[in-house]
């Protein structure tokens, strides 16, 4: 692998990540009372257009990024018709026509977090190594993204979706620059996503599946509340992205020492680290108060050791676990959990609980209470990652080469 191949990775990842970015953050508070006045269960559904994208994102972009084209012109056609979606939705403030766009962005983007992954694996020597090195430029595109919007004027978050439209026309144009990945369509079975979803076979498989999408539940939490909660607090919003940023500055220093984390303390080890950053962020978020804002502004810096710690070191574990010919497929599978069924899980569950009564009104809503919820799963979900996830160590993990002879603990 030359330097300007990893250059060229490292571009890609950082633009990927600054389309997403650009609008996360801000979209809970640009669908609430202030801005579009959407009720929690309607902002529910249009965060859901990721998890319901991902449901056939495994199928639509495993498959063809998989068998039928290459990787790099799949990514193009992707970002170009996402794009324009995304610049649909600021202008326009009904619920269906908003929710309609934003599902067909997703449709388009969510199976390209997948593609970008597989991408960069099929063109790193060590991916133990160097993907955590490649992948941090994504998380510099998400700060990236975030911190101009202190700049917009009141009332102008709209824009959000502009800026993330943009950036999906430059990748899409970038991606033509990309090595050739060609789809390894004369390897394997007829259908690699169903040939992927085999592994579930495997016991510790199905448990970091069913502990990826606990983690889920209380990952998608955060981007659901968060950005709402420290506007009650007192923050005004422009503020709110950059300080949501500070858990992606602290992600760029987990990113570079994660293939260290992993070949000194192993998988589980590694994952119940980033499980562990999660309760602790939402233990703080549960005695927040206008007094503590520091505390909740701070505490944030748990998020990047949140995210590399448990997901990007999945994605890593998968790549070295499931065979070459399904490998984008198998990333499509966790991915399909991790933005699919725990998402679409998470969304509607709080959802439902802002709107169930139970934490209060609109007007005096009780976050301190509500946060005991992802609090509780994430110490359940380390539990059951500790006691019966046994995976091989990190540096002993050998690719599967036929789907009954596994390098996976089944005790």
């Amino acid at each position: 692998m030359t330097g300007a191949i990893r250059t060229r990775l490292s571009v890609m990842m950082f633009l990927e990540y600054v389309i997403w970015g650009a609008w996360l953050p801000l979209l809970g508070v640009y669908l609430g009372k202030d801005y579009l006045g959407f009720t929690n269960t309607q902002s529910a559904w249009i965060f859901n257009a990721f998890a319901i994208a991902s449901l056939t994102g495994m199928f639509f972009g495993g498959q063809l990024a998989d068998r039928l084209f290459a990787q790099e012109k799949f990514l193009a056609a992707s970002h170009l018709i996402g794009g324009l979606a995304m610049f649909g939705l600021a202008f326009v403030s009904d619920f269906w026509s908003f929710f309609g766009l934003m599902l067909l962005h997703c449709f388009f983007y969510v199976p390209t977090l997948s593609v970008t992954n597989a991408i960069s694996f099929a063109n790193l020597k060590d991916a133990q190594e160097d993907f955590g090195k490649v992948r941090l430029w994504g998380t510099i595109g998400w700060i990236a993204a975030s911190w101009p919007l202190l700049f917009l004027p009141a009332g102008s978050t709209r824009l959000i979706f502009i800026i993330s439209g943009a950036a999906s026309f430059v990748l899409a144009a970038f991606c033509l620059t990309l090595p050739n990945t060609p789809p390894a369509k004369n390897e394997g079975s007829a259908f690699a996503p169903f040939e992927a979803l085999k592994l579930l076979a495997i016991p510790s498989i199905a448990i970091l599946f069913l502990v990826t999408f606990f983690d889920s539940l209380v990952h998608y939490g955060h981007f659901f509340w968060t950005g709402r909660f420290l506007v009650a607090l007192g923050l005004k919003e422009n503020w709110v992205p950059a300080v949501m940023s500070i858990g992606q500055v602290m992600e760029i220093v987990a990113m570079a020492v994660l293939g260290g984390f992993l070949k000194r303390l192993g998988w589980r080890t590694t994952m119940i680290i980033g499980i562990i950053g999660q309760a602790l962020r939402f233990g703080a978020y549960s005695v927040g108060t206008p007094d503590t804002l520091w505390l909740v502004i701070a505490i944030n810096v748990v998020h990047g050791f949140a995210y590399a710690c448990f997901f990007a070191t999945v994605y890593i574990f998968v790549d070295d676990n499931f065979p070459k010919d399904v490998r984008t497929s198998a990333q499509s599978l966790f991915n399909l959990n991790i933005l699919g069924i725990a998402a679409f899980a998470s969304n509607s569950l709080w959802g439902f609980l802002g709107d169930s009564g139970w934490f209060g009104s609109a007007e005096e809503f009780n976050y301190n209470k509500l946060f005991l919820v992802p609090l509780g799963v994430a110490i359940f979900a380390a539990m059951l990652l500790a006691l019966f996830f046994h995976p091989p160590r990190a540096k002993d993990a050998a690719v599967v080469d036929e789907f009954g002879a596994s390098p996976i603990s089944t005790s």
